[in-house]
């Protein structure tokens, strides 16, 4: 154990006296926390002490907990640790299993409700706490909050998790049974930075080796045991193997699971954080519909028009927000929270923005559409708080596809009218932009972007929009005489028939701006996508072939968005087979799943007649709520 006093006074603004003190911050580095099967996890502990004490506190205080695989010393500093110990807070992060400085073998969540357990059971043990645990973090460990939260800890007294993995099952890592290539780009990046198995300097070498050309690993998918030096680190190896052969969803997705087993989930206040270009933004807005159902709570949602992770931002890819989108200071925002539950005060929790209800929406697309400093679209947008989510007076709209590549809200009149494309999976749609997490390396441009190839783009480098594609069916609206505005869950339901036994379908949402000085081709502003695996037609939870030629129902779930479609604009509804790399190619075969040796070009046909009335439901809202300008 390493132990750095810091001669740095930590006085702080709050009203308690435990609070108004002058502290000194002590750091207990790679402190081994035992857990119940002997395994030992590396913990840094960043403490307030006493004016007049090296190491304890003038009286225990709560602490924020946060258990990550990414490096505790790669983190502390911007979550904040002496700015909570500074508050009066302990500051406690932990490298998880089989990461970094920490014991054992890493497995995907399944250790980290248990693991979590037992650091929460030893914290309050400890004299320097008060009993009363918070958890913050993002992504996986925000994901560890929600496995925490299911295993169930008295002391834990309220979460924040921010674009949390949660629902791997049905969306986000297998999505409608497609599997999420950012979680390939992430297990090679597990194996070489971090794994047990790196601390091997000649290990390390080849998995550095093997991350640095993972973009060319993609074109040989499917991966196979032993084919590449994933093969060093084999905790990585089986699940990325077993994930990208599991497409059902079953109990090899259970953990972390909440919306079949919310029944687990541990009542207290909840504040759920998402994105609407978040890769798991879908999950955060479902899990907000089952916890605040399930939950005394208080449950908390806030969605903002943000990335991964970048709460702090107002812009991302090639379009801004305005500079209300972004929260200013992330750091006090989780403080305001923790200060209400942990401490008992009396603040902005339940009374001012951006807690004065539960729900809390960034309204997007109400700029006017020049292009900014730095070239981006101002697409603009303003925060309203609502009641609920889905919201109750929000009106299921249909669109109707048409033959005539209309989207019309008149269903279509004909006897027999389809669209047919071939879908070759040796040339898949190229990804651009989306809700995309770790997808750097890849050519994954996360976020907002004009439908339109270029440099960026790993699989096209013309300049070419992804509508001039044959395999490509776009259906638009005329242009709007009244702005739409669009906020809620989307759903596209198509009637299919493909000349294959397997295939994917997929969705796109896209504003269409028409030409303007500053962008004179328009500006194809996608907001949200799905896709669904067609040997899910049936059911999420196992496999039914198609039988080749015959029509079938497929539902294919977009994540949520609020965005405003301006007058003069379009609403436009993308359909194709692929979305790459964004997500896997369907080899359309009908192969075992992650088992393919061939690939072969399907004729797949979209119905849009009076029998199979193809259609996205939009939730359209008919009147606008006071704005807030601020965060």
């Amino acid at each position: 154990m390493k132990v750095a006093l810091l001669s740095l006074a930590l006085i702080s603004t709050h009203a308690s006296a435990q609070d108004t003190d002058v502290f000194r911050l002590t750091v207990r580095r790679d402190v081994m926390v035992p857990m119940r099967d002997g395994v030992r996890l590396a913990t840094d502990l960043y403490l307030p002490s006493a004016r007049h004490s090296d190491s304890t506190t003038a009286q225990p205080v709560p602490t924020i907990l946060v258990r990550l695989p990414y490096g505790k010393g790669n983190w502390s500093a911007a979550l904040g640790d002496s700015f909570f110990v500074r508050h009066g807070y302990a500051f406690v992060i932990q490298d998880t299993r089989g990461r970094f400085g920490s014991e054992g073998v890493w497995h995907m969540l399944t250790d980290d409700g248990p693991d979590g357990q037992d650091t929460c059971r030893w914290i309050a043990a400890q004299s320097w706490s008060d009993g009363r645990i918070g958890m913050m973090g993002i992504s996986y460990f925000g994901g560890t909050q929600h496995a925490l939260a299911m295993e169930g800890c008295p002391y834990l007294k309220t979460v924040v998790p921010t674009d949390a993995m949660s629902n791997m099952g049905y969306q986000s890592i297998r999505n409608a049974g497609a599997f999420e290539l950012r979680f390939f780009n992430w297990a090679f990046y597990g194996a070489a930075i971090g794994s047990r198995e790196a601390r091997d300097s000649a290990i390390k070498t080849r998995l550095d080796t093997m991350y640095a050309n993972r973009r060319i690993y993609l074109r040989f998918l499917p991966i196979r045991p032993g084919s590449t030096p994933l093969r060093l680190a084999p905790e990585y190896e089986t699940w990325l193997v077993e994930a990208m052969r599991h497409g059902a969803n079953d109990e090899f997705w259970k953990q972390n699971d909440i919306v079949d087993y919310g029944d687990h989930y541990q009542d207290m206040p909840v504040y759920l954080v998402g994105g609407w270009y978040d890769s798991w933004g879908g999950n955060t807005s479902v899990n907000y519909q089952v916890l605040s159902r399930r939950l005394k709570g208080p449950v908390y949602l806030i969605m903002g028009p943000w990335i991964h992770g970048a709460q702090g931002d107002s812009m991302h890819g090639q379009v801004n927000f305005g500079s209300a989108a972004a929260i200013p200071d992330v750091p006090a925002w989780h403080l305001t929270w923790f200060d209400h539950w942990l401490k008992g005060l009396e603040n902005d929790v339940g009374r001012r923005a951006p807690f004065a209800s539960k729900v809390r929406i960034f309204v997007m697309g109400t700029g006017d559409g020049h292009a900014d400093g730095t070239g981006r679209l101002y697409h603009g947008g303003y925060w309203r708080d609502e009641q609920e989510w889905p919201l109750a007076r929000a009106r299921p709209t249909k669109l109707f596809l048409r033959s005539d590549g209309r989207l019309s809200s008149q269903a279509p009149r004909d006897a027999s009218s389809f669209s047919r494309y071939d879908f070759d999976p040796r040339d898949p749609v190229p990804t651009i932009g989306g809700n995309i997490s770790f997808g750097h390396g890849l050519m994954m441009p996360q976020g907002a972007w004009d439908q339109k190839c270029g440099k960026e783009i790993l699989n096209c480098q013309d300049p070419i929009p992804l509508s001039a594609r044959r395999d490509v069916l776009v259906f638009q609206t005329a242009a709007l005489d009244k702005p739409v505005e669009v906020t809620g869950e989307i759903t596209v339901t198509l009637w299919v028939a493909s000349s294959s036994f397997d295939t994917d379908f997929t969705a796109k949402l896209i504003d269409v701006y028409p030409p303007s000085a500053d962008f004179p081709a328009g500006f194809d502003l996608n907001l949200e996508d799905g896709i669904i695996r067609a040997r899910f037609w049936k059911s999420l939870r196992r496999e039914t072939l198609l039988q080749p030629n015959r029509i079938y129902p497929v539902a294919i779930r977009l994540y949520p968005t609020s965005n405003v479609f301006k007058k003069g604009h379009r609403i436009r509804l993308d359909i194709s087979s692929s979305n790459f790399p964004r997500f896997d190619v369907n080899p359309n075969t009908g192969e075992p799943l992650g088992q393919h040796r061939r690939m072969i070009v399907a004729t797949n046909t979209i119905y849009h007649d009076v029998a199979h009335p193809s259609h996205v439901t939009l939730p359209t809202v008919p009147t606008v709520a006071t704005r807030s300008e601020h965060p």
